[in-house]
């Protein structure tokens, strides 16, 4: 399964990889419109230890601790391998987001979680972060 990888040697901490994701999520068609004055809500993070800076998100495990905890069964493994959530069943309890080793599952802008999909629900083609890097420190690849 193809996943995304981050090169911590490229990233420039520019987050334009956080926007490209917010906007791809948004379901709009202007980014400006999408993004402009809004607080943004990225399915992916920069995070910058002050000596390098590197992208966090899902990591689409293949024993997933957030779906084992999800007492509402709002998360699941589809048969691609990507970690999928249902927004309708999510109820806020954010037990995954706790569970997580890697953090990469966060609060959405209505109190549901929300993680990386890699674009599949929107798409793009391939992940919008990925599209969107300047600098090429993400990777969309088998491993």
């Amino acid at each position: 399964m193809k996943k995304v990888y981050a090169d911590e040697r490229w990233c420039l901490g520019c987050h334009l990889c956080e926007y490209n994701c917010a906007f791809a999520n948004s379901g709009m068609k202007d980014m400006v419109k999408a993004l402009k004055d809004k607080t943004i809500y990225p399915r992916i993070r920069v995070e910058d230890t002050g000596k390098i800076t590197y992208a966090v998100n899902c990591r689409h495990c293949d024993d997933p601790l957030c779906v084992k905890s999800c007492i509402s069964g709002a998360l699941s493994r589809g048969e691609d391998g990507v970690m999928r959530i249902d927004h309708n069943k999510c109820v806020g309890c954010l037990t995954c987001i706790l569970v997580c080793p890697y953090g990469a599952v966060s609060q959405g802008e209505n109190g549901v979680v929300q993680k990386c999909e890699l674009c599949l629900a929107n798409s793009c083609g391939s992940p919008a972060c990925v599209e969107g890097c300047p600098n090429k420190a993400l990777i969309y690849e088998e491993k």
